[in-house]
Protein backbone atom coordinates (compact mmCIF):
# COMPACT_ATOMS: atom_id res chain seq x y z
CA UNK A 1 0.00 0.00 0.00
CA UNK A 2 1.01 3.57 -0.73
CA UNK A 3 -0.03 7.00 0.49
CA UNK A 4 -0.26 9.81 -2.07
CA UNK A 5 -0.73 13.51 -1.44
CA UNK A 6 -2.76 15.10 -4.24
CA UNK A 7 -3.42 18.79 -4.86
CA UNK A 8 -6.24 19.63 -7.26
CA UNK A 9 -6.63 23.05 -8.85
CA UNK A 10 -9.26 24.43 -11.20
CA UNK A 11 -12.98 24.61 -10.46
CA UNK A 12 -12.71 22.51 -7.29
CA UNK A 13 -14.25 24.61 -4.51
CA UNK A 14 -17.95 25.38 -4.01
CA UNK A 15 -18.90 22.74 -6.61
CA UNK A 16 -19.14 19.60 -4.43
CA UNK A 17 -15.62 18.45 -5.26
CA UNK A 18 -14.84 17.11 -1.79
CA UNK A 19 -17.96 14.94 -1.83
CA UNK A 20 -17.13 13.86 -5.39
CA UNK A 21 -13.56 12.97 -4.30
CA UNK A 22 -14.90 10.95 -1.35
CA UNK A 23 -17.28 9.04 -3.62
CA UNK A 24 -14.43 8.28 -6.05
CA UNK A 25 -12.14 7.21 -3.19
CA UNK A 26 -14.72 4.83 -1.76
CA UNK A 27 -15.34 3.41 -5.24
CA UNK A 28 -11.59 2.72 -5.45
CA UNK A 29 -11.43 1.26 -1.91
CA UNK A 30 -9.11 4.02 -0.69
CA UNK A 31 -8.84 5.60 2.74
CA UNK A 32 -7.67 9.07 3.70
CA UNK A 33 -9.13 12.56 3.63
CA UNK A 34 -9.91 15.62 1.49
CA UNK A 35 -9.95 19.29 2.52
CA UNK A 36 -10.20 22.75 0.95
CA UNK A 37 -7.14 24.99 1.05
CA UNK A 38 -7.09 28.76 1.45
CA UNK A 39 -5.54 29.24 -2.00
CA UNK A 40 -8.57 27.72 -3.78
CA UNK A 41 -7.03 24.29 -4.26
CA UNK A 42 -8.10 21.04 -2.63
CA UNK A 43 -5.65 18.80 -0.77
CA UNK A 44 -6.17 15.04 -0.66
CA UNK A 45 -4.28 12.32 1.16
CA UNK A 46 -5.19 8.85 -0.09
CA UNK A 47 -3.92 5.40 0.86
CA UNK A 48 -4.32 2.21 -1.17
CA UNK A 49 -2.82 0.03 -3.87
CA UNK A 50 -1.07 1.77 -6.78
CA UNK A 51 -3.64 0.64 -9.38
CA UNK A 52 -6.50 1.97 -7.22
CA UNK A 53 -4.70 5.27 -6.65
CA UNK A 54 -4.13 5.63 -10.40
CA UNK A 55 -7.82 4.93 -11.10
CA UNK A 56 -8.76 7.49 -8.43
CA UNK A 57 -6.63 10.12 -10.20
CA UNK A 58 -8.27 9.30 -13.54
CA UNK A 59 -11.73 9.70 -12.01
CA UNK A 60 -10.79 13.02 -10.40
CA UNK A 61 -9.35 14.36 -13.67
CA UNK A 62 -12.50 13.31 -15.55
CA UNK A 63 -14.58 15.33 -13.08
CA UNK A 64 -18.31 15.76 -13.58
CA UNK A 65 -20.57 18.49 -14.89
CA UNK A 66 -19.68 20.79 -11.96
CA UNK A 67 -16.02 19.92 -11.32
CA UNK A 68 -13.16 20.91 -13.62
CA UNK A 69 -9.74 19.72 -12.43
CA UNK A 70 -7.16 21.69 -14.39
CA UNK A 71 -4.14 20.27 -12.59
CA UNK A 72 -3.65 17.33 -10.25
CA UNK A 73 -0.24 17.27 -8.61
CA UNK A 74 0.77 13.95 -7.08
CA UNK A 75 3.43 13.33 -4.46
CA UNK A 76 4.08 9.89 -3.01
CA UNK A 77 4.58 10.02 0.75
CA UNK A 78 7.66 8.39 2.26
CA UNK A 79 5.53 6.54 4.79
CA UNK A 80 2.19 4.82 4.31
CA UNK A 81 -0.50 6.25 6.58
CA UNK A 82 -3.35 3.92 7.50
CA UNK A 83 -6.83 5.43 7.89
CA UNK A 84 -10.12 3.76 8.81
CA UNK A 85 -12.23 5.59 6.22
CA UNK A 86 -12.11 8.41 3.68
CA UNK A 87 -13.29 11.62 5.32
CA UNK A 88 -14.12 15.18 4.34
CA UNK A 89 -12.32 17.71 6.53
Amino acid sequence: MLTWELRATGRVQFVGFRRFARTCALRCSLTGWVRNQGDGSVLIEATGDRDKLELFCELLRAGNRFVDVRELRIREQDETVVYDDFTIR
